[in-house]
């Protein structure tokens, strides 16, 4: 009977105790570093344009959260549609590629190497083709982020499909496309999440980066290059700290959709991790 439990309660996983308790160490971690960031411009009388007071940024956030929100509002749309089009595109392609082994062959090596181009190569390009001033053209540059490591995961992971699994199917003269569905697309699930949760971050960043381009004043890196310009670093930092809190948010919300939609691919990458 003693032995009852403890396994119950590997069966059930950890529990909300338990996840708050992993959250602990990185935020008592991300405290720390706030306070030693304070302390530090306070005690070595750091210039603001060098680097502002995380309090004096706070300040900003109180002073002018209509304006910053709004900024980031209209850079959240840019950051979601980049996310969709990048996302739907790479699964697309994705699973086209690991379907068609010449097709493999032949995108791989052009997909390693358009991945290796730099995020600032990609703004001035998109803002030509979809306009300037459009958010479509800022979407484009977080989509071309997003693209290749969507493609990249899903085909690693549609091809690591253990193969004991695959002829067993074929034993029971089971089509493809069953195969498919239920070989092949779970074992792609955490890959695909993994692709995700960086795409997340790598949206925001696209976004972001294109707007230093040429964008309404109203979005959030117009925002950052108007006061930057005009030497209000806090204010900067204010924005810059919202676009961070931006990718953030939608990491978490990755993450907490793995774990509803497909608790044994968040399992599997903690456990890798």
């Amino acid at each position: 009977m003693t032995d009852v439990a403890p396994a119950a309660q590997v069966l059930r996983g950890p529990s909300i105790l338990d996840r708050v308790r992993e959250w602990i160490p990185a935020a008592v971690l991300f405290v720390g570093i706030l306070t030693a960031w304070e302390l530090a411009v306070r005690v070595f009388s750091i210039q603001q344009f060098i680097l502002p007071r995380p309090l004096a940024i706070l300040d900003q956030w109180n002073l002018h959260g209509t304006e910053l929100t709004a900024a980031a509002s209209y850079t959240l749309v840019e950051v979601l549609m980049g996310l969709a089009i990048g996302v739907i595109g790479g699964l697309v392609v994705g699973v086209a590629t690991a379907r068609f082994a010449g097709f493999r062959d032949a995108i791989m090596p052009f997909a390693v190497a358009v991945n290796s181009i730099p995020i600032i190569a990609f703004a001035p390009v998109f803002n030509n083709l979809f306009g300037l001033d459009k958010p479509l053209s800022k979407a484009m540059v977080a989509a071309a982020l997003c693209f290749f490591p969507v493609m990249i995961n899903t085909v690693r992971g549609l091809l690591s499909a253990p193969a004991p699994a695959i002829e067993l199917m074929r034993s029971y003269a089971a089509p493809d496309r069953e195969i498919f569905l239920k070989v092949r697309v779970p074992a792609a699930v955490p890959y695909v999440f993994t692709a995700l949760r960086v795409s997340a971050t790598l949206a925001t960043i696209g976004a972001v980066i294109g707007e230093y381009f040429g964008a309404p004043k109203i979005s959030l890196g117009q925002y950052i290059v108007t006061y930057t310009s005009y030497l209000n670093f806090e204010r900067a930092w204010a924005a810059i700290v919202y676009a961070c809190a931006m990718g953030i948010g939608l990491y978490v919300l990755v993450v907490i959709a793995e774990r509803v939609l497909a608790p044994w691919a968040a399992d599997r990458s903690l456990s890798a991790g």
